[in-house]
């Protein structure tokens, strides 16, 4: 495995290396996923991607796995249990977003099944699109795309999805590749 191309950002830790050979750019289409996703990806704000990837299953324990059912019904004494919560990031700001985007999501979702995940992907057509990036230097930290998934987001009452918050999610759930041309992931 070691003599793989892959994208600069993974470096050479194995948490990264897996991350990347495994996950990221792969598409996603369940909409639950996708929101999880979207949700780590906010609390990533201001921070590396591995401080988020390093804690992940602490996340996923503390927030019920994820079941947006359940974290739309977080009161107050949730709130309090995440903030004394040492495996996760701790910022309640984050944490009463990721509440009220729970709710939004189950808005989104009792539109039709499958809503959210219509959504994420309507910014490209349905379809993957796959940027040829040569340079780690060339890797664009927004899109139009990302930008009008953002605003729409934001629109809806969704917090922590700026454009490139939106951009990295994109990128990380396949919607756009931007594995670099020389890695061994970019044509997969």
């Amino acid at each position: 495995m070691n003599d793989l191309i892959r994208c600069g950002w993974c470096g050479d830790d194995p948490v990264y290396t897996a991350y990347h050979d495994d996950e990221w750019g792969v598409p996603v289409y369940d909409g639950r996923a996708l929101w999880e996703k979207l949700i780590l990806d906010g609390f990533q704000a201001g921070l590396s991607w591995i401080t988020i990837l390093k804690r992940r299953d602490n996340f996923i324990k503390a927030f019920d796995g994820f079941d947006p059912i359940k974290i739309a019904a977080y009161d107050d004494n949730d709130i309090e249990r995440l903030m004394n919560d040492i495996g996760i990031i701790r910022n309640r700001l984050k944490i009463v977003a990721t509440i009220k985007n729970a709710q939004i999501y189950l808005d989104i979702e009792t539109e039709k099944e499958g809503a959210f995940s219509e959504l994420m992907w309507s910014f490209t057509g349905g379809e993957i699109k796959k940027n040829k990036i040569e340079s780690m230097s060339d890797l664009p930290t927004q899109s139009i795309e990302s930008a009008a998934m953002s605003k729409d987001l934001k629109k809806r009452g969704f917090k922590f999805c700026g454009p490139t918050i939106c951009y990295a999610f994109m990128e990380a759930v396949g919607i756009i590749n931007d594995h670099l041309v020389t890695c061994h992931r970019h044509g997969k």
